[in-house]
């Protein structure tokens, strides 16, 4: 029986799973991430569960179609490593492909960015699979995304769909990357975090929420979106600053790749309708009408899943081409 393995790999937990060639899954399961010395052992952990797990479900390596990876940090997908995944150890350039096919044999190997390899899931088995040109958002500790036109993920010349570096304010906040008034500035969970703190300096914003934050106390994304919908006054402006920011960013995206689905996904896209409900208004006003009449602003339907999903796709694209 032909199978594919799909990985997703992350800085605390790596998700595995065995696909069938129609991706229906035959075995998943988990894999701490040992970051110690860095990362060295990450690999060689991963290519021995995976031979644990195949053994157990009766399969051959031989009839494995290959294996696909979505990691973070910067992919060379014609050497086959991965540099500056600073949250696995990985700060010098690691051999991933190589390092796979010494210990399981040269059974083809194809590594992706995160979000891209979560796009492809999201095609495959979720809310875009009724779609050819679809843009994922993942709305988590910093903005990701991937983009699809006619089926195929875009890649540019390497770095294409990272979307949580598009210009949301002029002069904004200081992000990452060294530039400012990006997206993720405003749009992330550590952004609307951020601006949580910030408004609650301001006594113009007296609510529950500002009181909350004044005294310390701990409060989360969640919160956040569950105070603004009740109508606290400093959640909602820091909602309606946030939201305007991505709405726009939204818009742009609109225009350049005139999808049929835009699909948000992460741990802020928990906040459900209440997104898509706050920036339709936004939408209408500056996007270009007849894109906008074309395209779905959705909600990603895979959860945790849509990463080895999407890994198991990425092995099934690159073994037509």
């Amino acid at each position: 029986m032909e199978f594919i393995v799909g990985i997703d790999l992350g800085g605390t937990t790596a998700k595995l799973a065995l696909f069938s060639l129609d991706l229906g899954k035959i075995d998943q399961w988990q894999l701490p991430t040992d970051t110690t010395d860095h990362g060295a052992n990450i690999i060689s952990n991963l290519a021995q569960t995976i031979k644990e797990h195949v053994e157990a479900k009766h399969l051959d390596l031989k009839n494995c179609l290959g294996i696909g990876m979505g990691s973070p940090g910067a992919i060379n997908r014609k050497r086959g490593t991965v540099t500056g995944a600073y949250n696995l150890g990985w700060d010098n350039e690691i051999a991933v492909v190589d390092q796979f096919q010494a210990r399981l044999g040269q059974l083809p190997v194809y590594i992706e960015n995160d979000a891209n390899v979560a796009a492809l899931g999201e095609l495959a088995k979720g809310a875009g699979s009724k779609s050819q040109n679809m843009i994922l958002i993942t709305l988590g500790t910093g903005v990701g995304g991937g983009i699809i036109s006619q089926g195929e993920l875009l890649i540019g010349q390497g770095s294409a769909g990272e979307i949580g570096h598009m210009t949301s304010e002029v002069d904004g906040y200081l992000c990452t990357c060294g530039s400012r008034g990006c997206v993720e500035t405003l749009a992330s969970a550590t952004g609307i975090l951020r601006l949580s703190k910030e408004y609650a300096k301001d006594p113009r914003y007296e609510s529950l929420l500002a009181k909350q934050i004044r005294a310390g106390e701990d409060v989360d994304v969640k919160s956040i979106v569950d105070a603004a919908k009740a109508g606290d006054k400093l959640a909602e402006q820091v909602m309606a600053r946030s939201l305007q920011a991505l709405a726009l960013c939204l818009s742009q995206l609109t225009c350049i790749f005139n999808p049929e689905q835009i699909v948000l996904g992460g741990g802020v896209a928990n906040a459900g309708q209440y997104l898509i409900d706050n920036m339709t208004p936004i939408l209408k006003e500056y996007t270009y009408r007849p894109n906008l009449r074309q395209v779905k602003i959705s909600l990603a339907q895979l959860g945790n899943d849509a990463g080895v999903i999407g890994a198991a796709n990425l092995v099934r694209q690159k073994s037509k081409e």
